[in-house]
């Protein structure tokens, strides 16, 4: 767990670690024993130092995911995410918790060209964030990649089944396998990566039986998104779930419905500063008593 200090110059909450040694690589990992997981892996996007905070004692992993594109950012897809996006809000969620692994996927166009770009990006976010691991999507044709970057101490998290960042090749986000024909080719990929050196694998909005298949048939734990309750663990977009977003995949839960609430307190906020209601005394400072 972490506590909280305040800061009396800025009046901000920071974290402060209790004795705890942060999850590691190898303890995500060791959660899967003979094809078994006993303790399911929770799994969050994190972007922000406070989220951080908040999330961190409930999570097994965070995850900085290319997500923020759109959350964070309004963009339409994941595609135009930078590298230097992705080390920023990085380093706040590694400053913000103490005690989940943090993981960063990797943006479009940081990885793919070769072995030794991916290898020179996936440095550079572990140099600048502190973080654990890295994520990158693609099964079979990033395999002898995710073996390099393993073979040269970089912790890789894969990723198989819709892949956003593939979007404008297979042209919209839909669901994958929902045919048996498609299941040969997802389970190549999967397979692919595991024995590749990937600590663990993310299954993406992929048909159930097959997300369950998965799972069994690789040695690495799986964390499913619109997958299967099978999967070793799970994991959503904080806004999602949290009802920030607008519009959500048919596979998200909201756990909480934050967005009304929050439009509210703007809304009262709004109302009394039109009507000069805020602030009112309570809230400025008075001058100080003169000394007699």
């Amino acid at each position: 767990m972490s506590t909280f200090q305040l800061d009396t110059s800025t009046s901000r909450a920071n974290p402060t670690p209790q004795p705890m040694r942060r999850l590691t690589v190898p303890k995500i990992r060791q959660r899967k024993v003979d094809g078994v997981t006993a303790e399911p892996i929770v799994m969050l996007t994190a972007y922000t130092a406070r989220q951080a905070q908040l999330l961190d004692a409930h999570c097994d992993v965070l995850l900085i995911g290319d997500s923020l594109g759109q959350v964070i950012y309004g963009l339409p897809s994941t595609v135009p995410v930078t590298l230097d996006m992705m080390a920023n809000h990085a380093a706040a969620v590694v400053r913000g918790s103490y005690h989940a692994l943090v993981v960063v996927d990797m943006p479009f166009g940081s990885y793919e060209s070769s072995k030794e770009q991916a290898f020179t990006s996936a440095a550079r976010v572990l140099k600048e964030t502190g973080c654990g691991a890295i994520k990158l999507e693609g099964g079979r044709r990033m395999a002898e990649t995710i073996r390099f970057l393993v073979e040269r101490g970089v912790p890789v998290m894969a990723h198989v089944g819709l892949t956003p960042q593939s979007i404008n090749t297979i042209g919209s986000f839909r669901a994958q396998g929902r045919e048996e024909s498609d299941w040969a080719r997802i389970e190549d990929d999967a397979l692919a990566v595991s024995e590749a050196g990937a600590f663990s694998l993310v299954i993406e909005a992929v048909a159930e039986p097959l997300a369950r298949k998965l799972t069994e048939a690789v040695p690495i734990p799986t964390i499913g998104i619109g997958a299967s309750a099978a999967c070793d663990g799970q994991v959503l977009v904080l806004e999602d779930m949290l009802g920030l977003s607008p519009r959500v995949p048919k596979f998200v839960k909201r756990y909480g419905d934050l967005g009304p609430g929050i439009e509210k307190a703007v809304a009262g906020y709004a109302a009394e500063v039109r009507a000069r209601t805020f602030p009112a005394p309570e809230h400025t400072y008075p001058m100080k008593a003169k000394k007699s």
